[in-house]
């Protein structure tokens, strides 16, 4: 069989965040949700089309932007709809990303999404303090995070997780702490914990570059990280990647088929794609977005901008923007940067099985160097990063770009 994870892009939200740089707007009127919605379906009908019987999708994600801005019978339709046509496999994780401020108070909307088939809930919650969600631009309060756990468990989901982050402007130590042990506390099946990122294009970006983003020093930042792995693996999450922490059993299996570098469909507005080898050729003798790309690994990306999405879609064309073949020796590092975030890493078989070469034949220099600096482990034939490569992941990742 052929696994394809899926994931699905709804590219709105009530109100931009200064941090975000994601592929999103602020738009919240219905017939905006219909008609993106209605693109978004006929996109799925022709990828579905084109799978044959040897595809299955283990696993599914639907986010964003805000999925659960949506309406609830949307939200209901749109999961139904991938049940419909593509091959679900039997017990696939389905998560749909969720901001605590924008459901219901009765619980529909999660009701109605956990009936309709989703069965792994991710709430952006980011912190446990009302002045620092205002500062971040969040529209929910730390009562609604209560609320929203209160109101999954009511709708069924046994897999939730809580979307936590550190080095935020104005956090202390003493706040990250406060946010780790309410999180805690809630009892969620699996916990991430993010460094804030200050991208170009944002807010907050124009914030820094003013000198006006209070951001706490790098060494408490790298408190706030140490942290997090004292205080979740006290409480019986395993850290299984840089930034994700999971209960036995929970760790995403939607985001480890990243990390493996496997295959995945992106669907809806500025989505991309990953995939080993071309899918067949539509009605037309059109592989999509594969024209003029040589066999093999390729990249995909659709149109950002939900109105030119839409339309591509109205007037029956793929809706990408581009396309990019991946050579054996791109392939080779991001197989490595993404494996080594990983506390499992990379296994030497995998890399045989997959490339045809020997680990130890491509990267020997590099992993014998990692190695003699006490960044890299190399036992047990896997290779994985130390305590201390973690904590300079980036500058070991940049050591695989060959």
């Amino acid at each position: 069989m052929r696994p394809i994870a899926l994931y699905l892009h709804i590219p709105y939200c009530a109100q931009k965040c200064g941090y975000c740089d994601f592929n999103s707007y602020a738009f919240s009127r219905r017939d905006d949700h219909e008609r993106y919605l209605r693109a978004l379906e006929r996109e799925m009908e022709r990828y579905a089309a084109l799978l044959d019987e040897t595809v299955t999708v283990p696993t599914v994600f639907v986010g964003g932007g805000t999925p659960s801005l949506l309406p609830a019978d949307l939200l209901e339709r749109l999961i139904r709809r991938v049940y419909e046509l593509f091959p679900v496999a039997p017990g696939a994780e389905f998560t749909v990303e969720a901001n605590p401020g924008t459901l219901d108070t009765e619980g529909e909307k999660l009701a109605r999404a956990r009936q309709a088939g989703a069965n792994r809930v991710s709430f952006g919650v980011q912190a446990f303090q009302d002045h620092l969600l205002r500062r971040l631009g969040r529209l929910h309060t730390v009562q609604e995070v209560y609320e929203a756990v209160a109101a999954a468990r009511r709708a069924g989901f046994a897999n939730l997780n809580l979307d936590l982050m550190y080095g935020l402007p104005g956090q202390t130590v003493a706040d990250f702490e406060e946010s780790l042990r309410a999180a805690v506390g809630l009892g969620p099946e699996h916990i991430s914990a993010y460094s804030l990122m200050i991208e170009e294009g944002t807010a907050f970006y124009r914030l820094y570059q003013e000198g006006r983003l209070p951001l706490p020093p790098e060494e408490e930042e790298e408190e706030m990280d140490r942290l997090a792995e004292a205080v979740l693996g006290a409480a019986g999450y395993e850290r299984y990647e840089v930034s994700n922490y999971a209960r036995p059993g929970y760790r995403c299996q939607h985001n480890l088929n990243y990390w493996r570098n496997g295959e995945w469909l992106g669907l809806g507005a500025g989505a991309h794609s990953h995939l080993l080898s071309p899918l067949p050729r539509d009605a037309a003798g059109e592989v999509p977005g594969a024209v003029g790309l040589p066999p093999g690994e390729v990249r995909l990306w659709n149109l950002a901008l939900p109105a030119e999405y839409e339309a591509a879609v109205a007037a029956g064309r793929w809706p990408l923007a581009g396309g990019e073949a991946i050579d054996l020796k791109g392939q080779m590092e991001e197989t490595m940067i993404l494996g080594l975030r990983t506390w499992e890493g990379v296994g030497e078989e995998e890399f045989r099985a997959r490339f045809g070469r020997e680990l130890r034949e491509v990267y020997g220099p590099v992993g014998e160097r990692l190695e003699r600096e006490g960044l890299l482990d190399r036992s047990g034939g896997r290779w994985r990063l130390t305590p201390r490569g973690r904590r300079l992941g980036n500058r070991v990742w940049a050591e695989f770009l060959l």
